[in-house]
């Protein structure tokens, strides 16, 4: 039996006027020293990378894998497919005053290999490669059992583990993988390899994770990223070709 992960967020009681990397950014035009020209605010953008919370709906918050653009030259990230359907509006976790900056383009609801396409609004978006302590360059290829694994996501955090084998097209690690982690990066060095989806429970029993390092948790499962940017370019439109801001 496998957990998907989503959890459930709340609207934010405040607006954060600045924050690097996962909150809003507030760019001031200064006027000053120049001539009929007053100081002038222009609209917040959400600051997004790998890791990043999203609210999807109202309620269900995930992690975003990453974010980029497509052959077209789109702004696009990739989440879970179990975390929305397509059509559903997506806000950022940390600048929920913002309102909605971008649309599920395509899900595939957790039935395939459970990824979603989100088509963003660049005029209300500055994606970046780094938040905390997660960097994606590029992309890798799918880890074998033995190797060093990082994931991050808005709920975890940033840990590593090791990757212990497969279920299926599942690759099972050392990782934590608790609700709202959904979606968020897998990562070696700063290579995007995999999507977190999940967590495995072979005992019927779900074990929380405490730390990575700490054995006793059901292990997080994902999916390798070059297999789900395969079946995006197959389908082709949005997300089609897709590569790290």
């Amino acid at each position: 039996m496998r957990i998907h992960h989503f959890t459930v967020a709340g609207r934010a009681g405040s607006t954060i006027a600045i924050m690097f990397g996962v909150g809003t950014v507030a760019v001031l035009a200064a006027g000053m020293g120049v001539a009929g020209m007053g100081a002038a605010e222009a609209e917040p953008v959400a600051v997004l990378g790998g890791s990043s919370g999203i609210v999807l709906g109202d309620t269900t918050a995930c992690s975003l894998t990453a974010i980029g653009y497509d052959a077209a030259g789109r702004l696009v990230g990739l989440t879970a497919g179990h975390c929305a359907a397509a059509g559903t509006p997506v806000s950022a976790e940390r600048a929920r005053d913002i309102g909605t900056i971008g649309t599920v383009d395509f899900s595939d609801g957790g039935r395939g290999l459970d990824y979603a396409v989100i088509a963003f609004d660049s005029a209300k978006v500055a994606p970046v490669r780094t938040v905390g302590e997660t960097t994606i360059a590029g992309f890798g290829p799918a880890p074998g059992p033995g190797a060093t694994v990082c994931a991050s996501g808005r709920s975890s955090g940033f840990d590593c583990g090791v990757v212990w084998g497969t279920q299926g097209d599942r690759i099972l690690s050392q990782s934590c993988s608790i609700p709202g982690d959904s979606g968020g990066p897998v990562t070696m060095g700063d290579q995007l390899v995999g999507m977190n989806q999940g967590r495995i429970n072979p005992f019927g029993v779900a074990v929380p994770c405490v730390a990575a390092a700490f054995p006793i948790h059901s292990p997080e499962y994902f999916r390798s990223i070059d297999q789900i940017l395969r079946a995006i370019d197959a389908a082709g439109g949005v997300g089609a070709g897709f590569r790290p801001a």
